[in-house]
């Protein structure tokens, strides 16, 4: 029971966190994407690198098979994955403004 409560505690911890983010400037976004942009295109569909982002937050799936949501997003950003370089020193700030540019396109 007490390893129960712990994890419960826990859980709302780290929610409380995610919640307490304030939300991304998209403006912002698209210049923290240029760092981005060597790799993805927005503008088309166009494979350069990695996979184009255009209309990311209108699909399904992320490449990796997780479904496209801000939180598997800020994932990949942070972690990377299939060939993409980790960008964990990308400060919370620059990663809502990334994802809120990304929701816009």
């Amino acid at each position: 029971m007490r390893e129960w409560i712990v994890g419960c505690a826990a859980c709302a911890v780290l929610a409380a966190g995610l919640m307490a983010q304030k939300p991304g400037d998209a403006a912002k976004g698209k210049s923290v994407f240029e760092q981005c942009s060597g790799c993805h295109s927005t503008d088309t569909d166009d494979v350069i690198v990695g996979p184009s982002l255009k209309g990311l937050f209108k699909r399904d799936k992320l490449k990796n098979g997780k479904p496209v949501n801000e939180a598997n997003v800020r994932e990949m950003i942070s972690t990377g994955g299939n060939g993409m370089p980790p960008f964990s020193d990308m400060s919370d700030g620059d990663k809502s403004d990334l994802i809120a540019y990304l929701k816009s396109l």
